[in-house]
C-alpha cells in the first residue's frame, strides 16, 4: 500500500566520518527595509510560556511559530504597512497586538484560556466520529486551494546523541504546491539558502542521514496526501472516539482520537485530529507510530544501516497544523521527531539518539505561480546535511522568518563554533 512507501520519513543510518569542516553563520549585513517584532509568549493565567504558538502579521500570509520555549522573531516587511500582529494557539482566545512600524523585541505577550461552556447537541452533534472524518475528507474539495500555491517555509533538522546536538541543519525552502485535486508527489521543494553545523569529534562519527527532510511538506501534507491516514480504505483499520471540544483560532473545534483496530504488514498510527466545527477541515494532526511490533517500525522507517548495528526505535511523533486564510485552509507547520537507539553487537549498552525535524511556512503566494524547474528541485533521495554548503549564503537569513532556536539549540551553535575556532 502507498502509505507504506510514503511514511517511511526517509531515515537512513551510516557510518560516515565527519568533516572537521564547519559551516558558520555569517554576519547579516545590515538591512533596512523591514523591522523585527520578538518576545516571548506565556499563559496569562499561569504565566508558564507556550510552546508552538502561531504569529502572523494581519492583511498577509508572513508569519512564524513560537518554539518550544514560547519564543519567537517575526520579520516584517515595512512595504507590507502591516498595523497589528495576531497570536494563536491551541485552547487560547487570539491575541491583537498593535505595532508601528518599528522594531519591538524582547517583549512578553500573554494568552488567555479559552473557556466556553458547550451545550449536548453541540458536542455530540456527530454521533459516529468516523462519519465525522468522512464528512470532513468530503469538504476537502470546498476547503483547500484548488490552485497552485508557493509557499515560503524555514525548515531545520537537529541530531542528538543523548543530550547532546551533534548535527543542526537549516534551510529556506520555497515549496510548489499544487492543487489539492492532484497528487502529492507533483508537489515540489526548493532549497534557497542553508547552513550546518556538525561536530568535528571522531567520537560522533555514526552519521544519521534524514534524507528528503525538507520535502516534508510534501509527504507529510495529510490531506492532499490521504494514504498517510485519511484515504477512506484506511479508516477502517482504525477506532474513533470523539474528545473534548477545544479552539483553534477562535474557532470551535472537534477532536478525535484514533487508535489502530487492525492488524497490518505495516505499522499503523495512534493519535488525534482536529477538525473546524463550522467548516469541517482538519486544522491539525498529533500523531505517533504504533510500537507494539518494532520490526514493523525498522523496516518503514530505516533506509539502511552498516552490518554489525542494531537499531530499536523507540518513538516516532508527527504534528501537522493547518491555518484558516480566508475562505481556505492552508499547510502551516510539520514537525516528525523519531527516537531510537543504537549499538554494535559487541558493546553492552546502546546510545539514545533523536532525530528532529520541522518546517513552519513563513509566506505565501498565488499570483502567478509556476512549477519549480527539474534541475532546482530538492529531491526526497539527497540529505540536507550532506549537500546544504551548496547553499551557503553570506548574508545569511536576510528578511527570511525563522523558527528562534531554543536555549539548548543556541547554546550549542556556540560550542560548536568555539570547537571550530580552536581546531583552526
Amino acid at each position: 500500500m502507498k502509505a507504506k512507501r510514503l511514511l517511511s520519513v526517509f531515515l537512513m543510518l551510516a557510518i560516515a566520518l565527519l568533516s572537521n569542516g564547519m559551516s558558520m553563520n555569517a554576519q547579516e549585513n545590515e538591512i533596512t527595509d523591514f523591522y523585527t517584532i520578538s518576545g516571548v509568549v506565556k499563559d496569562k493565567n499561569t504565566k508558564k510560556t507556550i510552546d508552538y504558538v502561531n504569529i502572523s502579521a494581519v492583511g498577509t500570509n508572513v508569519g512564524t511559530v513560537t518554539n518550544e520555549e514560547g519564543e519567537f522573531s517575526l520579520k516584517i516587511s515595512n512595504a507590507l504597512n502591516v498595523k497589528e500582529i495576531q497570536l494563536s494557539g491551541i485552547g487560547y482566545y487570539n491575541a491583537l497586538i498593535t505595532i508601528s512600524g518599528n522594531n519591538k523585541e524582547g517583549q512578553t505577550f500573554f494568552l488567555t484560556p479559552e473557556s466556553f461552556l458547550l451545550s449536548e447537541v453541540q458536542v455530540f452533534s456527530w454521533r459516529n466520529p468516523r462519519d465525522l472524518v468522512k464528512a470532513a475528507i468530503d469538504k476537502v474539495g470546498d476547503n483547500y486551494a484548488m490552485n497552485p500555491n508557493m509557499l515560503t517555509g524555514f525548515y531545520r533538522e537537529t541530531i542528538q546523541k543523548r543530550r547532546k546536538y551533534i548535527n543542526i541543519s537549516e534551510a529556506v525552502i520555497e515549496i510548489y504546491k499544487g492543487g489539492y485535486d492532484l497528487p502529492a508527489d507533483r508537489d515540489q521543494v526548493r532549497v534557497l539558502k542553508g547552513r550546518k553545523l556538525i561536530s568535528p569529534k571522531m567520537s560522533d562519527t555514526l552519521s544519521v542521514k534524514f534524507l528528503g527532510g525538507p520535502n516534508m511538506p510534501v509527504f507529510l501534507d495529510m490531506v492532499k496526501n490521504p494514504d498517510i491516514l485519511l484515504d477512506k480504505e484506511i479508516l477502517p483499520f482504525y477506532s474513533f472516539k470523539m474528545g473534548e471540544a477545544t479552539s483553534i483560532d477562535d474557532r470551535l473545534q472537534y477532536t478525535v482520537h484514533f487508535k489502530p483496530q487492525m492488524i497490518t504488514e505495516y505499522p499503523l498510527y495512534i493519535g488525534t485530529l482536529y477538525i473546524d466545527r463550522e467548516i469541517l477541515s482538519f486544522t491539525r494532526a498529533e500523531f505517533s507510530m504504533e510500537m507494539q511490533d518494532k520490526q514493523k517500525v525498522i523496516n518503514a522507517i530505516l533506509k539502511e544501516k552498516p552490518k554489525g548495528l542494531r537499531f530499536t526505535p523507540e518513538e516516532v511523533l508527527f504534528v501537522v497544523t493547518y491555518k484558516q486564510q480566508g475562505s481556505k485552509t492552508y499547510l502551516n507547520y510539520i514537525r516528525n521527531e523519531i527516537k531510537f537507539k543504537c549499538d554494535w553487537k559487541r558493546k553492552l549498552f546502546a546510545t539514545n539518539y533523536t532525530v528532529t525535524g520541522e518546517t513552519v511556512i513563513t509566506d505565501r503566494n498565488e499570483q502567478h505561480v509556476f512549477r519549480i524547474p527539474n534541475k532546482e528541485t530538492f529531491t526526497i533521495r539527497q540529505s540536507l546535511s550532506q549537500e546544504v554548503s551548496l547553499y551557503q549564503d553570506e548574508n545569511f537569513w536576510s528578511n527570511y522568518n525563522i523558527i528562534e532556536p531554543t536555549e539548548s539549540l543556541e547554546s550549542a551553535v556556540n560550542r560548536l563554533k568555539k570547537q571550530h575556532l580552536k581546531s583552526q
